[in-house]
């Protein structure tokens, strides 16, 4: 099981990405998303924010990401250079440099009470998921059966992306290497997976499926996250993200709003420690119940960085 380093890592951040814009949709998905894109406000284009005021003695940063993106579309701008070089700490979601990162992960990785992706899925699917796990992956779909089935659904997001994807985390983390910072995380492995783990196999699996036989349009789908996200339109991907076909509805308040306002906690506690660079799902950011606003409703100053 050579990939099982890789499919941890890049779980983690699947596991990120799919839990990054599942506010409810009103409607349809297609509805939702030309509502939202009809939208005639402008808010501010920007995916670094500075937080100061209420006391704090230097400011902290705030960074929305991607989680997985290819190599060409990834760009750490001087202004987040310069940011994150004021900052004496990182925070990300999860702690990727942890050294007992994988193990943790490991520990949650498997179905309880011996549920198997063939038990779960139409022999129909089964089938499907075999052979694009056997043909894109090259992984027997046996050696990973007794997996969550979000697990396995990161196997395929290379697939998705038409490429071996780069991660701002990653990067994020040997930046922090290279200038000798810490690094912490707003969850722990445990805290992140126990959220998945109360939403049924049965709908995990679900996804797993359509992401298969649906391939072209969650291509067309990731294609368009990309692109807001390059333009640095954070309400427009929260809203995209949130009438995605490829998510968990239904599953809106316990995987955005609680960690967000979870979220909002920690950060102001270390933000008044010492300066930090925060990095998170830039789809946690915008709208109402996003960590812009929360944090603005507990008295601080919340303000782009666009230069």
């Amino acid at each position: 099981m050579n990939w099982l380093p890789k499919i941890i890592l890049t779980s983690t951040l699947w596991l990120a990405f799919i839990s990054g814009g599942q506010a409810q949709p009103a409607g349809s998905p297609r509805q939702s998303v030309a509502k939202a894109s009809a939208t005639p406000a402008a808010p501010t284009r920007a995916l670094l924010w500075k937080i100061s005021g209420k006391g704090l003695a230097k400011p902290s940063y705030l960074y929305g990401t991607i989680h997985l993106i290819c190599p060409q579309d990834l760009r750490i701008t001087e202004p987040v250079k310069r940011a994150f070089t004021s900052t004496r700490q990182l925070m990300l979601e999860l702690d990727l440099d942890s050294p007992t990162l994988l193990q943790d992960m490991k520990a949650g990785m498997k179905m309880n009470d011996g549920q198997t992706l063939h038990k779960l899925l139409s022999a129909a699917d089964y089938a499907r998921v075999s052979s694009y796990l056997k043909d894109k992956a090259g992984i027997p779909i046996a050696q990973v059966s007794m997996l969550k089935p979000f697990i396995v659904s990161s196997l395929l997001y290379s697939n998705l992306l038409n490429c071996t994807p780069a991660s701002y985390e990653t990067s994020f983390v040997k930046l922090a290497q290279e200038q000798h910072k810490e690094i912490r995380g707003l969850e722990t492995v445990q805290e992140q997976m126990g959220f998945f783990d109360k939403i049924p196999y049965a709908v995990q699996s679900q996804l797993l499926a359509d992401l298969v036989g649906r391939e072209a349009e969650a291509q067309q789908e990731f294609q368009l996250l990309v692109a807001l996200y390059k333009a640095q339109k954070i309400e427009e991907l929260r809203a995209v993200t949130s009438a995605s076909a490829f998510s968990f509805p239904g599953y809106a308040e316990m995987l955005l709003d609680e960690r967000n306002q979870h979220w909002v906690a920690s950060i102001a506690q270390q933000a008044a420690g010492q300066p930090t660079f925060f990095a998170v799902g830039a789809a946690h950011l915008g709208g109402p119940k996003g960590l812009l606003a929360l944090l603005r409703q507990q008295g601080y100053q919340v303000l782009p960085v666009t230069r």
